[in-house]
């Protein structure tokens, strides 16, 4: 017996229908965008999903500190509205494009994550004004790089872990290589401006000068022996 032609298109349609996977709208955009969204969505759900000790030392205005790596990441954010928007962001983007992943796999219906995350939102100037001391100024960095030897700036901050691991041989190389290299080490939340005008948008930043010239740069994690190469 022979299925009708109509018969067999609507078996077809329904079957795509049910095997087709619903999706949210998803956007990563840029800190300008992320905040004109905000500014005009009502009671607008912000989720910063680092670690608390980086939501305490800085974060967006209005945001709501859920972290990632908590195992009960999908419980706390299940409470919150799906069919309204949701900004998202972290450090750099690592996280929240995971943790937007996953509320669009939960039915969030429009996620909005932050393009380089709040190193970037800073680093564009969308950061509330600090009461805080400004700290460093260009002009004291400047007088930094007014020597013969090459300066080693390292960019870190208390909370971050990679910052933690290589803590312990910085200090050494400073004591160490003092004759070679003067090693500086600037913590980014106690320098806001700073960072911002010197454009730190990840951390640990490391930047070797010679003659205020840039000679290296480098951007995350590096074992100790590759620094020393780089110093010698």
């Amino acid at each position: 017996m022979k299925f009708p032609k109509i018969l067999f298109l609507i078996i077809s349609v329904v079957l795509l229908s049910c095997n087709e996977r619903k999706s949210g709208i998803m956007e990563v955009i840029t800190p300008k965008d992320f905040a004109e969204k905000i500014k005009t969505t009502e009671n607008p759900q912000i989720l910063d999903v680092r670690t608390p000790e980086e939501f305490e030392s800085d974060h967006i205005d209005r945001a709501v500190n859920v972290n990632w790596n908590d195992d009960n990441f999908t419980d706390k954010v299940a409470t919150y509205d799906k069919s309204k928007p949701v900004f998202v962001y972290c450090l750099s983007g690592g996280r929240s494009k995971k943790a937007a992943a996953k509320l669009n796999e939960m039915g969030f219906t429009n996620i909005y994550e932050l393009e380089g995350g709040i190193m970037k939102w800073n680093a564009d100037g969308f950061s509330k004004p600090s009461t805080a001391q400004p700290g460093m100024t260009m002009s004291d960095f400047d007088n930094l790089l007014k020597t013969d030897k090459k300066v080693l700036v390292d960019f870190y901050a208390e909370w971050c872990g990679p910052c933690k691991q290589m803590e312990p041989y910085l200090l050494k190389m400073q004591k160490e290589m003092v004759d070679k290299v003067i090693i500086v080490r600037i913590d980014v939340d106690k320098n806001k401006a700073l960072a911002t005008q010197m454009k730190i948008e990840q951390l640990p930043t490391m930047v070797l000068y010679e003659n205020k010239a840039v000679k290296w740069k480098n951007i995350g994690f590096i074992k100790e022996e590759d620094l020393k190469k780089q110093l010698q």
